[in-house]
Order: C-alpha cells, then structure tokens, then sequence
C-alpha cells in the first residue's frame, strides 16, 4: 500500500526587530529620552505632549524610532538595546518587582486618595459602581502616570494636582469620556495620561483647585522640621 507524501512543515518566517510588539519597558525608554530633550529645550511643552502620546499609542518597537529621530540620542551609540527582551515567566508566588496598580468596582465603590504612592501605571475598572483616583496628595515617583480607566453602566472620577500635566484620548459609547487638558508651569513635573472606554457610564478627569504638588512636599516638609525641633528641645530639658 502506497502511504501519502505529507508536506514538510514550513520554518515559519522570521520576525525584524523592529516588527515586534512594543513592551512597556520599550516606551517608557523613550518618554525618557523625551522628558531629557524638553529639559535640554530642544522640544516645547507642546512637542513633548504631542510626541508622548504617540509613543503610548505605538504597537511595534520600529514605530518608537520616529519619535526619536530627529533627536541627538538617535545619532549615537546605543546604551541599551533597540528592544528589550521580556524575562522569564515568574515562578508560582513571586511577587512582580513593579505591579501595574488595579482601582476595581464591580457593584461597589472603591477610592483611592490621600498621602498614597501612584505607580507608573494605575487600572481603574468601574462595572455599575464608582471607582474615585484622587491624586492630589499623592507622592509621584514616576515623571509620567498612565491611568488606564473602563467604565461599564458606572463611573471613574479622576483628581490630579492643579501643576502637573494632563493629557487624554478615550471613547465613549452611549456614555461620556471627558479629560480636561492641563499643561503645567513647571517643565519637571509630572504627567498624567488618561485612556480607556466609557459604555453607557463616565469617566472623568480634571485637575482639584487649590491642589498643589509644592504646597504638599512644604507641608510635609514643615512637619518633619516640627518633630525635630520638638525632639532636640526634649534631648535639651533634659
């Protein structure tokens, strides 16, 4: 009996580098080299706006270049790769070294708020209830926050401080998306970036009057200062 030929497997075809999909270590080394070249003012605050946004956006690593391109960083020797390569899966139990931050209300509220550490990236999730993101005393360890919001028959409410920056593009589908678009006097504070979907519900976000990150840090600032003055006059009574 004569057995069939089967076809040989085909090697399946080789992927560029500049063809893989962007990771968040991939952006994020660009809002870097961004965030530098506004320092040095060799972009405006508009550029540097306009030019982050995008890199958000942006699905393959090849598409980060543009970006770049024009820039002195683009014209020299690489300190890091043109992509990086993504580690190892965790074994069972490990914690990530840094977590994307997750706000979720499904038929309940949840808030964040207060003297709070914002993460680079923050996942607000509202399913018929409320999730609120208040960061106008929030301590920013990062030069730009991404707030991924969905809002499915709820709402997600947004409050940055009145000197950062803040930037948005969502949709809304039966419902509203709505970010009030701030620049911030100061080159080196942070940006705040709001995307996502409102379905038949909302999401907002808009700076909180009388909210700054200076008035903050000086508070505080002037606690520590009491404390210690507090404590080197009880080390003298005595």
């Amino acid at each position: 009996m004569d057995l069939q030929k089967r076809p040989e497997p085909t090697a399946p075809a080789s992927v560029k580098p500049a063809e893989l999909r962007a990771s968040d270590a991939d952006r994020d080394r660009i809002t870097d080299i961004l965030r530098d070249a506004l320092a040095e003012g060799r972009l405006t605050a508009e550029e540097h706006s306009e030019r982050v946004e995008g890199v958000l956006a942006t699905k393959t690593v090849g598409e980060l270049d543009q970006f770049v391109r024009d820039l002195p960083v683009a014209h020299g020797p690489r300190a890091t790769p043109a992509y990086s390569i993504a580690p190892n899966r965790p074994t069972a139990g490990a914690i990530p070294l840094e977590p994307d931050d997750n706000v979720v209300a499904v038929f309940s509220a949840a808030v964040r708020k207060g003297r709070w550490r914002a993460g680079r990236r923050i996942h607000a999730y509202a399913v018929f209830g409320s999730v609120e993101i208040d960061l106008s005393e929030a301590i920013f360890e990062y030069p730009q926050v991404v707030i991924r919001a969905i809002s499915v028959f709820g709402s997600v409410d947004i409050r940055v401080p009145e000197n950062v920056s803040l930037r948005g593009s969502g949709a809304g589908v039966l419902g509203s998306f709505e970010v009030k678009t701030l620049d911030g006097g100061d080159t080196g504070a942070p940006v705040v970036y709001v995307d996502g979907l409102a379905v038949l519900g909302s999401v907002e976000a808009k700076p909180k009057r009388g909210k700054l990150i200076a008035d903050i840090l000086d508070r505080v600032t002037g606690r520590v200062s009491e404390r210690l003055d507090k404590s080197l006059r009880k080390h003298l009574d005595r």
